[in-house]
């Protein structure tokens, strides 16, 4: 048991040291075009360039998560799920940057605050979360990530949505206890290998 413990504490160790420099590193590069999104979000909509959105993370704490904008302003408080590939919410600077998950770049500076990973269970808004069961909670137990198992396989999520009759109330009967099921899968068998893993299939998974 005490052997478990340290080889889960350095575990813990190195993927902090692996987020903190990988996303310090992608920041630097990839700058240039962090000024173009956010000059393109400027000149496409009135609103901010960043959108700040309330997440639940680790140890069920609310932090901050930052994403690009790419609806017109106010359009959360007509629901928080976007349905459909063409939701009429959405700018059009917004679609592409949606369609390349351009949008979720900003969440490297949440890697760098160190609430969140390159890798672990995309964090929910608390309208969700309390519909956890006391086992699905366990999602909890670890960082949020900008990316896992589930968002690969959920990338076209809003498209799912499109026939359903009660979009939200099929989010959270039907997708949501998937995705958290990847999750769990995921903090089972973590390791910075599995990580590595993941972030490659993000990447091929966006590029095909």
């Amino acid at each position: 048991m005490a052997e478990n413990g340290i080889q889960t504490q350095i575990y813990f160790l190195m993927k902090r040291m692996l987020d903190f420099s990988s996303s310090l590193i992608a920041l630097v590069l990839l700058s240039p075009l962090l000024l173009i999104i956010a000059f393109l979000v400027m000149i496409d909509s009135r609103g901010g360039i960043v959108y700040v959105q309330k997440r639940v993370g680790k140890e069920n704490r609310d932090f901050n998560l930052y994403k690009f904008r790419t609806m017109y302003m106010n359009s959360d408080g007509k629901g928080l799920l976007t349905i459909g590939d063409r939701d009429s919410r959405v700018t059009k600077i917004g679609y592409f940057l949606r369609k390349y998950k351009l949008d979720e770049l900003p969440q490297l500076f949440n890697v760098l605050e160190g609430n969140m990973s390159l890798v672990g269970p995309r964090p929910e808004v608390r309208k969700y979360v309390q519909f956890y069961s006391p086992e699905q909670k366990q999602v909890l137990s670890v960082r949020p990530g900008i990316t896992d198992y589930a968002s690969i396989v959920f990338r076209n999520e809003a498209e799912l949505m499109v026939n359903a009759d009660d979009p939200e109330s099929y989010y959270i009967t039907t997708i949501l206890p998937i995705k958290l099921r990847y999750s769990l899968d995921y903090i089972k068998r973590k390791s910075i290998t599995e990580d590595i893993k993941i972030i490659f299939l993000t990447i091929f998974k966006i590029l095909k």
